[in-house]
């Protein structure tokens, strides 16, 4: 299978977002990565569910939404009508995973992990089959434009590896600091999705590097 591209748009202006957003329609783009932020689980702030709302009315592809959030538990009916396609939550914030990953394949959207960079892949042993996306960070969690950490290689070798043995049907997605040089290497590792935010929206041509991203 050919890998998979999500923009973040975390990296667009945040001015003419709805133009972004039909760039991304009009491209090679698989999903549309929508990094939402608290402030508390991360130094940051991002979007909140009015926006979703109003990205998804426009939006072809699906909204894959990484809530890097301290309790997601508490919104995963609202992220749902808001249109998530993808839940991702942070296994760092999960107590209780397997039950919150029930939750959400029971409000009828794709199950999401993400993991960072110092998490080992291992905590998933007992739940990757219920996974179908497992967001690998390649950078700490909250800023855009950070600098790629070389370890995820291994990371995914490793994810790769636990995904074979389980027989799950886990995509692993890579998120953060890809850009054109690193993208072989990652699919070679076992990368199905890219995340690519500053890679793309900082482009002088965002819809020629999603493709060169696609085809590298």
């Amino acid at each position: 299978m050919a890998h998979l591209i999500a923009p973040s748009i975390l990296a667009a202006d945040f001015l003419h977002l709805g133009d972004a957003i039909q760039l991304l329609n009009n491209s090679e783009a698989d999903y549309i990565h929508v990094d939402v932020m608290d402030g508390h689980f991360v130094p940051n702030l991002s979007f909140g569910l009015p926006i979703i709302k109003q990205v998804k009315a426009i939006a072809d592809k699906p909204l894959d939404v990484h809530l890097m959030i301290s309790n997601p538990q508490d919104y995963i009916q609202e992220y749902k009508e808001a249109g998530a396609d993808i839940f991702t939550v942070h296994a760092e914030v999960c107590p209780h995973l397997h039950r919150m990953l029930q939750a959400v394949q029971k409000a009828g959207m794709q199950t999401g992990v993400a993991l960072n960079p110092h998490t080992p892949v291992q905590i998933l042993e007992n739940v990757i089959q219920q996974v179908d996306l497992v967001c690998v960070m390649s950078v700490n969690p909250g800023f855009g434009g950070q600098q790629f950490i070389e370890h995820t290689y291994q990371k995914v070798k490793d994810l790769k590896k636990l995904i074979t043995d389980s027989e799950a049907d886990t995509k692993i997605e890579i998120d953060g600091g890809v850009n054109k040089d690193n993208t072989r290497r990652l699919v070679d590792a076992g990368a199905d999705v890219l995340v690519a935010g500053s890679a793309v929206f900082k482009a002088d041509d965002a819809k020629q590097m999603i493709s060169t991203l696609k085809h590298a």
